[in-house]
């Protein structure tokens, strides 16, 4: 298990702000794959952060999200980033790819949804309608009765 699969993606993609926010004050090799950071927060004092790449549950933090728990948080991603950039670019080249193919999903489906409705029988398309008008949100409802209704 790598330190980036063991954080959370909201703490990969904070950690990777923090990088590059320069937030990373100091970083320090300690041996054996473990490095030791200073990180600034929101405290007044930088978060002493130490990163365990060979056992990323065993890394530690100040911040009061990890202190005393076994979680990899955004100082430590923010640490490794800086430790190790080359990782920092490959995680944004990765996520801009994600990014994009989920854009090509969202497009794919949305026409794919415009010609199924377009080949509906107007009964069944009532049906339809009706159905979520009464089962789904009632802003949908209201919003229904607003432009269609009154």
């Amino acid at each position: 298990m790598s330190l980036l699969s063991a954080a959370s993606g909201q703490s990969r993609w904070r950690g990777y702000q923090c990088c590059k926010e320069n937030k990373v004050m100091r970083t320090e090799p300690l041996g054996e794959g473990r490095f030791h950071a200073l990180v600034s927060g929101s405290a007044e004092e930088p978060y002493d952060v130490t990163i365990d790449l060979e056992h990323p549950r065993s890394s530690v933090c100040t911040c009061p999200h990890a202190a005393g728990k076994r979680i990899v948080c955004k100082h430590m991603v923010a640490a490794y980033f800086a430790i190790f950039p080359e990782e920092a670019e490959k995680f944004y080249k990765e996520l801009l790819r994600e990014e994009e193919e989920w854009e090509e999903y969202q497009e794919e489906r949305n026409a794919k949804l415009v010609q199924v409705v377009r080949h509906l029988k107007r009964k069944d398309a009532q049906d339809i309608l009706l159905d979520l008008l009464e089962t789904g949100p009632d802003w949908l409802r209201e919003q229904f009765i607003r432009e269609y209704v009154e």
